[in-house]
């Protein structure tokens, strides 16, 4: 993984990112999602959405070579300055396994929003629930079951040191 570039997000990264995220939902997303939902989200992760999330968070595109290969970001949770929120981290799917997701998360954990917040919040997919417990997120109120949007709530306080 020594090839692989953790780097803030860039003006003109945003049509490479869509397609990212678009690969990832079409094939990973797709074995617990069913059709319609895996659309709705492609569509609410456009190009111009992804520039205006970047705009909005501090965001990190992962590279192998000049290709992008994942992404990610980070933010205040609903404008807060003590709690956090990470948001449209993806992977291609061809590069799954490899360590791209825990490098991209160990960037948003090592960001300021991350670092001055007690709690960060991810919403994450059924399919990326595992990935995200491996990295030390619990479920937030103990809530395994998907919310009516199809995601599951996690988080990780200051103080958590174990996986529960």
């Amino acid at each position: 993984m020594e090839h692989i570039l953790i780097r803030s997000f860039q003006e003109g990264d945003e049509d490479a990112v869509a397609g990212v995220v678009r690969e990832t939902l079409q094939i990973s997303n797709s074995r617990d999602y069913p059709e319609e939902f895996i659309r709705e989200n492609i569509e609410s992760h456009s190009a111009e959405v992804i520039r205006a999330r970047a705009r909005e968070s501090h965001f990190y595109v992962a590279c192998d070579g000049g290709t992008v290969i994942g992404c990610g970001g980070i933010t205040g949770y609903w404008g807060s300055e003590t709690e956090s929120y990470l948001t449209t981290i993806f992977v291609l799917p061809a590069c799954q396994g490899r360590g791209v997701g825990r490098r991209i998360v160990e960037t948003l954990e090592a960001d300021e929003y991350f670092r001055r917040a007690w709690r960060t919040e991810v919403g994450s997919s059924l399919t990326a629930v595992g990935f995200y417990r491996k990295m030390g997120y619990r479920y937030k109120n103990g809530v395994t079951e998907p919310d009516r949007d199809g995601v599951v709530r996690l988080e990780k306080l200051r103080t958590d040191t174990t996986e529960n």
